[in-house]
């Protein structure tokens, strides 16, 4: 297999995610092919047993079965080694009723740093990184958080509920969607590429046969 460790950076939006084994509290994985045909929220914190990756880890398995609907599995990633990672999910279930059910990476420094995990002036603590990856191995979208603060694991929800959506309906998505001030739930369509085409979108949307404000700005309802 070809090591495709060699050239550093971070994988950008549309690459495929690096190709890696990895350690877990659930045994080894290969990432990202164990996930094929799954989406895959790879997610990374600054260290175990610290207050704000705490709340997070909670947050992130309080929504496992939302993932989990959306064929979308969960790891997680700190350069803490596997027994911390069991010890910090022992003390989890038993202080706060929460069995942390997806794996934990034992990230070495130089899986982290070929991530660009690694936080800058905080020694060998990771950032709060996120990879959306699709079911194809795709990195779709990539979050980061400075240490103090915790994210928002609601909108990771709708980000892959989001990205799914677009991909199956070839359209775009709005601000706050599902939730937009100016379309609510539709969706965007996809703007005319040629003179034609946006004629005959302005004339639609005129005649009220199309939802929309202009030709480059027309929208639809989809059921859900």
């Amino acid at each position: 297999m070809e090591n495709k460790m060699e050239k550093p950076g971070i994988p950008l939006l549309g690459e495929d995610f690096p190709e890696m084994i990895v350690q877990t509290t659930h045994g080894k994985i290969t990432l990202p092919k164990d996930y094929t045909g799954k989406w895959l929220v790879f997610f990374s914190h600054p260290a175990d047993f610290t207050p704000v990756c705490t709340t997070e880890f909670v947050g992130f398995q309080k929504r496992y079965e939302k993932f989990k609907a959306m064929n979308c599995e969960l790891i997680g990633l700190s350069i803490d080694q596997v027994f911390s990672h069991i010890k910090w999910g022992e003390w989890i279930k038993e202080k706060l009723n929460v069995d942390i059910q997806f794996p934990i990476i034992a990230g070495t420094e130089s899986i982290a740093e070929r991530l660009g995990l690694i936080h800058p002036g905080k020694g060998t603590n990771t950032v709060r990184a996120v990879f959306v990856i699709d079911d194809k191995g795709k990195v779709r979208t990539i979050l980061y958080y400075p240490q103090e603060l915790g994210r928002n694991i609601d909108e990771i929800v709708r980000i892959v509920e989001a990205l799914q959506v677009a991909d199956k309906n070839s359209v775009a998505m709005p601000a706050n969607w599902p939730n937009n001030e100016l379309i609510k739930d539709s969706v965007i369509n996809p703007p005319p590429a040629e003179t034609k085409s946006a004629n005959e979108v302005a004339a639609k949307t005129k005649a009220g046969q199309m939802q929309g404000y202009d030709w480059w700005f027309s929208y639809k309802k989809l059921q859900r």
